[in-house]
């Protein structure tokens, strides 16, 4: 039986070539760590963190690579600016569509005495930017949002929110779990002070390495949310007040940089093609699944694939998801996930909770052919 993997939402799969080959050369050959030894190896091994730190940056629109942090992850680094930037009796607006990795931060601070306000999206998960633009105006702490949802693909105005917060004077920071290597992002041009991302998605990098990257007013009010050693600064009880430092307390993922770095140098050589391919994929799916609409199947989320990154969600209104997720598995090799994705309020907007919905998510690697085969088993399933 054949498999095809379409779970490249929760991570890709296959990675970019030489990820594994760069995280192995790290481990049997340089070994070492950076900023605590004074020779050619911890040297060469800074280069490398140097040059990731610097690529992140340019390619993501933030103006130093010193303000490029390195976080285990997008989750981490979230958490990292929510709960280091909010403080009781702050007001912060989010929306209904986010990942549990803003919810739950939020939802600890709300405890805590932070003001948590939820913007306005309609059933398909846009966000109504008329009623976002009149509360935004009241001049909230923060404004936090995904790029895109993780449940139907929805990509957010971030942009015209950016405008929004700019002129507010409010910080405004982004999950960009879901289009990191994927859309275009320029942190300056898009008014974002706060960027959270993974390596082993979009990027096709390994697990447990990430970043978040900071504009210069937000790394001035940041505070770090760990703290310990540097390797700089070492006369100091306190964390450095210089950048990355900052933020970078203990012994970085350096086999994940490595292979985070071999991940860029695949996606530089390659350029715009694989976006573009990703859009044709992603489209081709989306318009596979809408052909199975009159069968039962209702596809979650934007109705223009404009609109729309690489994850397609659908509601099988006559049956079980689970089924439906257990049996493309078992009898035809397709690997999806299946639920709630972590992200309950975005099912509770897109009018799929309690029951979830299996999500489709395509990576560079998948082919037209293979999206073919999927909607041929999801109608034999269906029994169309």
């Amino acid at each position: 039986m054949r498999g095809v993997y379409l779970d490249n939402g929760a991570t890709s799969f296959p990675k970019a070539p030489g990820v594994g080959e760069a995280m192995a050369g790290y481990i049997q050959n340089v070994g070492c760590n950076v900023g605590r030894g004074d020779y050619r190896r911890a040297y060469e091994a800074a280069g490398v963190l140097l040059d990731v730190r610097e690529r992140l940056g340019a390619r993501l629109g933030c103006g130093d690579p010193a303000r490029v942090i390195f976080t285990p992850g997008a989750t981490y680094g979230l958490n990292f600016l929510l709960k280091g930037l909010l403080r009781p009796g702050d007001r912060v607006l989010t929306s209904p569509m986010e990942h549990n990795a803003v919810l739950r931060p939020l939802r600890q601070l709300e405890r805590a005495g932070v003001e948590v306000e939820y913007l306005p999206c309609g059933g398909r998960g846009r966000l109504d930017l008329e009623g976002a633009a009149a509360r935004i105006a009241a001049r909230p702490r923060a404004v936090v949002l995904t790029h895109a949802s993780n449940v139907s693909g929805g990509v957010m105005p971030i942009e015209k929110v950016g405008a929004l917060c700019r002129a507010a004077g409010v910080f405004f920071l982004v999950d960009a779990a879901q289009t990191a290597g994927i859309l275009p992002i320029d942190m300056g041009a898009m008014g974002i002070d706060g960027l959270a991302l993974p390596g082993h998605k979009g990027l096709l990098g390994p697990q447990g390495v990430g970043a978040m990257l900071l504009s210069e007013d937000l790394a001035g009010a940041l505070e770090p949310l760990v703290s310990g050693g540097t390797g700089s600064a070492s006369d100091s009880l306190d964390m450095p007040p210089f950048l990355p430092d900052k933020f970078e307390a203990g012994t970085l993922n350096l086999p994940g940089i490595y292979g985070l770095k071999a991940a860029l140098d695949y996606l530089d050589r390659e350029g715009e093609a694989l976006p573009r391919r990703l859009g044709k994929l992603s489209g081709h799916l989306w318009a596979r699944m809408r052909e199975l609409e009159e069968d039962g199947l209702r596809v979650l989320g934007p109705d223009d694939p404009a609109e729309r990154v690489c994850a397609v969600s659908v509601d099988w209104t006559g049956g079980d998801n689970a089924q439906l997720a257990f049996r493309l598995e078992q009898e035809y090799g397709v690997q999806t996930r299946c639920g709630l994705h972590c992200a309950p309020l975005a099912h509770q907007t897109l009018g799929s909770f309690p029951q979830g919905a299996v999500r489709f998510s395509v990576g560079p690697f998948n082919t037209f052919e293979e999206i073919d085969y999927v909607q041929g088993a999801v109608c034999e399933i269906l029994g169309v």
